[in-house]
């Protein structure tokens, strides 16, 4: 494209007249890159040398005025000559010297250097050039020719940007400003120079000169863009120029340019960029484009095909960075939506202390009136509130909302009370008493909601990746989104088809990411739960969580098929998984199966009732015909003595311990670890009632003194104990001297005296085996 001509009327194409991203997914024509059009310039660098741009180096100087007189000529010859080392920076305003004597006494400012040249006549110092200034000549000699031509080539770029940042700096005509632009670029484009300087000094000369000049003409805009459309092909813009392309894209989003020079811009900033956190006005300006993509008639068609390129065709994405840039950028622009209600939020009590009460509403700023959407209760008739109940636009505030909170959910508030935990609230809680949740809905201006869909509509196009779902599992794990988000109706709705994406893919990296990153905080998992505050059907999508592939052993086995898991199921969902089991849900038969089959239910109206749920139906009858099976073995088993060894499961309790020790009998269990549990000297009472109990492992618990007291007068056959790691001292050790049948002692890491040891050396008389590391014993 002809730049001169870049403004005419073969630029201002409309998109009916062109194809728009038609073919980004297809392999480009050689020598062109994707989305390369007429306003794209390829580099003009011949072949020859190339060279880093100097910023100081070492160099002899010789300074020659100009001879006005006889002498000053025989003075100034070549023979009488005085050179002088000299180590010169090049700075923004001239060459300055680390010793400022002699001939660099003063610095040399660009603006006086008239001409820099090369020495090349008969004669001439060697590795010499030559600066012209007005009264003389300062003559510079480098050690070979490539230092020469180095130091030649940065001089010239240092005084021409010196130049070009005067000139721009007072911009006259506009005409004259765009071609001094576009000399600018090519200078840059056909420098021998290879440094990242090279293109960002144009580029912010530029980005100063727009932020200093915000009233030109869009037709001037589009024409700036063009002109330095060639310099982004493979350098970032700076942060104002981003200002300038994202006004750009908001105010002209259907312009040619957004398409032809902004594409490969963005695909660059997607592939290459590794911290939005230090550039936010690439991720911003990244966003402005993808809606302004969105502008366009063909709409979202028109992102896929975005996303389709960014992805490439094969069936790996080449490019690491580019999922995790496009899920910051989705993540961003869906906050904004939310940011309204998440700064009234702020303003507001904090969730604690709405727990707690202690908050004194003088004590706050004045809360900022949110726009939202209520159901207005009828507390007479259900009936009545599903078919009667409607819509209202109201303005009210946030201390209203916490009015109609707590009163719609005094039950829950009571159950959080009774429990007197002081931690703050995770998630569903903070859901349940937040300013903007619970029975209100939030009502999103119309631009908020053309972002929060744009955005919700590319996550689901990078959940149908099979390359990028891991990791974007993953990136979803910690649930990102502000708790608004999540009690916005529309958003979960939306985004439930990413998490059903999910819970359809076999591979357990995935899946598992439906679980909470971590303990105590809550995951998809329990927000699409039946009950949950983003589930809106009958548990369809809880059920396809939890089986994965029509197998429930493949989630349940890695992830699920754990007691606590069973356990907050039975405390939270019990009534939606029998519910679902009454409708013949093989999932949720498996689970009152479990439930069942590891003793998590101990009232025996709701094992009734759980019975009667599981017998209902052809499958859950045949399921617990087997688990009656099993049972009958481990009773049988039980009657018989039960096992002869038993490990804990690490981070079990006493309770836990007493819980499993009396659900049956333990008589020929001989060998017991309890290594790495949180067991306390409390579960003494229980361990006392294994009569043939020969080994404990007590390895890392807080098993301390008075336990060892009480295991020393009932355990006297005990021949192997491991107290490695555990808080007891002599008081508690003393006593294992009535133990005449220990043959194995492990004291490491104890409180251990060296005169306790020395006396159960000799009250031990079977003692062989003794670890006394890291105490005072040893």
């Amino acid at each position: 494209m002809d730049f001169s001509t870049s403004g005419g009327p073969e630029h201002r194409q409309t998109e009916e007249s062109r194809p728009l991203l038609a073919d980004m997914s297809a392999a480009p024509p050689e020598g062109t890159k994707v989305g390369a059009g007429p306003c794209r310039r390829t580099l003009l660098h011949g072949s020859g040398m190339r060279y880093k741009l100097l910023q100081e180096g070492d160099i002899q100087v010789c300074v020659i005025r100009h001879p006005r007189t006889f002498l000053s000529k025989i003075l100034s010859s070549k023979y009488l000559r005085r050179w002088e080392p000299h180590h010169l920076s090049l700075a923004p305003q001239g060459l300055l010297s680390a010793t400022p004597t002699g001939y660099m006494e003063n610095s040399i400012s660009y603006s006086t250097v008239e001409d820099v040249q090369l020495l090349s006549w008969e004669n001439a110092p060697k590795y010499c050039l030559q600066l012209t200034i007005p009264g003389g000549t300062v003559l510079l000699q480098a050690a070979n020719s490539y230092l020469r031509d180095q130091w030649f080539h940065s001089l010239q770029w240092k005084k021409k940007i010196y130049k070009y940042k005067k000139v721009l700096s007072n911009p006259g005509r506009w005409e004259v400003v765009l071609k001094e632009i576009r000399t600018l670029v090519d200078m840059a484009l056909t420098s021998p120079l290879q440094d990242d300087s090279i293109h960002q000094a144009p580029l912010e000369i530029v980005s100063k000169l727009l932020s200093e000049n915000t009233n030109l003409t869009t037709q001037e805009h589009e024409n700036i863009i063009v002109a330095i459309a060639p310099l982004l092909e493979n350098n970032h813009p700076p942060p104002d120029l981003c200002e300038f392309f994202c006004k750009h894209c908001r105010e002209r989003p259907r312009s040619m340019v957004v398409i032809e020079v902004f594409t490969p811009v963005v695909q660059r900033i997607l592939k290459h960029n590794m911290d939005f956190g230090k550039c936010p006005r690439l991720r911003l300006f990244t966003q402005e484009y993808i809606l302004a993509l969105n502008e366009l008639n063909a709409g979202m068609e028109v992102v896929k095909k975005f996303i389709q390129s960014m992805h490439g065709p094969t069936a790996n994405c080449p490019h690491p960075r580019v999922l995790p840039n496009l899920v910051a950028v989705c993540l961003a622009a869906i906050y904004s939506c939310y940011e309204e209600f998440i700064n009234s939020r702020d303003n507001s009590p904090s969730l604690k202390e709405i727990r707690n009460g202690c908050q004194q509403q003088c004590d706050r700023k004045p809360n900022l009136p949110l726009r939202l959407l209520h159901t207005t209760p009828d507390l007479v008739s259900h009936e009545t509130t599903t078919s009667d109940s409607r819509l209202k636009s109201v303005i009210v505030t946030s201390n209203e909302i916490h009015v109609e909170v707590e009163r719609n959910n005094t039950a829950n508030q009571k159950m959080k009370a009774s429990t007197g935990n002081d931690s703050e609230p995770n998630l569903i809680d903070c859901l349940l008493v937040s300013p903007t949740c619970s029975a209100m809905s939030i009502e999103l201006s119309p631009q908020a909601e053309r972002v929060l869909g744009c955005f919700v509509e590319i996550l689901k196009m990078l959940s149908d990746y099979d390359d990028w779902r891991p990791a974007l599992a993953s990136l979803l794990q910690p649930i990102p989104f502000p708790k608004e988000a999540l009690a916005h109706e529309q958003f979960t709705k939306d985004l439930k088809y990413v998490i059903q994406r999910f819970a359809e893919d076999p591979r357990q990296e995935v899946h598992s990411c439906l679980l909470s990153v971590r303990a105590g905080k809550d995951g998809w998992f329990q927000l699409y739960s039946p009950g949950g505050v983003a589930c809106d059907d009958d548990g369809e999508l809880f059920a396809s969580m939890v089986r994965v592939c029509n197998n429930v052993h493949i989630l349940m086995g890695s992830c699920y098929k754990t007691k606590k898991f069973l356990l907050s199921l039975a405390e939270n969902k019990l009534g939606p998984c029998m519910l679902l089991a009454l409708r013949g849900n093989q999932t949720m038969v498996e689970i009152l199966c479990l439930m069942l089959e590891y003793n998590i239910i101990e009232n025996n109206d709701t094992q009734l009732q759980i019975i009667s749920t599981l017998e209902s139906t052809e499958v859950g009858k045949r399921m617990y015909e087997q688990l009656c099976d099993r049972q009958r073995e481990l009773k049988e088993l039980q009657r018989k003595g039960g096992p002869t060894r038993l490990t804990l499961p690490s981070k079990s309790t006493d309770a836990d311990l007493a819980r499993l020790l009396s659900s049956g009998s333990f008589g020929n269990l001989e060998n017991l670890s309890l290594a790495f549990t949180n067991v306390t000297s409390a579960c003494a009472e229980h361990l006392i009632k294994l009569p043939s109990l020969k080994q404990l492992n007590l390895w890392s618990t807080q098993f301390g003194d008075a336990g060892l007291r009480v295991l020393s007068e009932h355990l006297t056959a005990l021949q192997v104990l491991n107290l490695c790691e555990t808080p007891v001292t002599d008081v508690g050790l003393v006593a294992l001297s009535s133990m005449k049948s220990l043959c194995s002692l492990n004291m490491n890491s104890t409180k251990l005296s060296a005169d306790t040891y020395e006396d159960l050396k000799a009250k031990l008389p079977n003692l062989r085996d003794v670890d006394v590391r890291y105490t005072e014993a040893w």
